[in-house]
């Protein structure tokens, strides 16, 4: 398994953007599918973005649609989620998930999907 740690995270007016990034370890991250999820205080963990191992597949919330865009740098072994025009709704724990079982796109909200988990990173935007 890889570990993953995310940063980027902090406080934003609505309407601003951030990224946060995911760094993994390990030498298979390249074959990795990963995904991020979302928590709020009180709320279940969520589905925000996913991507294939090489990239060219991508599955997005609807919340989050036209919005947030996932990217992925095997070579740096990094996951990135690039936020935009943000949400006091977008409000919550951020974190990157990621996989080396083949799954097809219909799996990919799923966090049983994923055996690998960061720690989480903190997006507070502010109304």
């Amino acid at each position: 398994q890889v570990q993953l740690v995310e940063s980027g995270g902090g406080l934003v007016q609505a309407g601003g953007s951030l990224r946060l990034s995911c760094a993994a370890s390990g030498r298979t991250f390249s074959s990795y599918a990963m995904g991020w999820f979302r928590q709020a205080p009180g709320k279940e963990r969520e589905f925000v973005a996913a991507i294939s191992w090489s990239g060219g597949v991508t599955d997005y919330a609807d919340s989050v649609k036209g919005r947030f865009t996932i990217s992925r740098d095997n070579a740096k072994n990094t996951v990135y989620l690039q936020m935009n025009s943000l949400k006091s709704e977008d409000t919550a724990v951020y974190y990157c998930a990621g996989t080396e079982r083949h799954i097809i796109i219909s799996q990919m909200a799923s966090p049983a999907s994923y055996v690998s988990w960061g720690q989480g990173t903190q997006v507070t935007v502010s109304s």
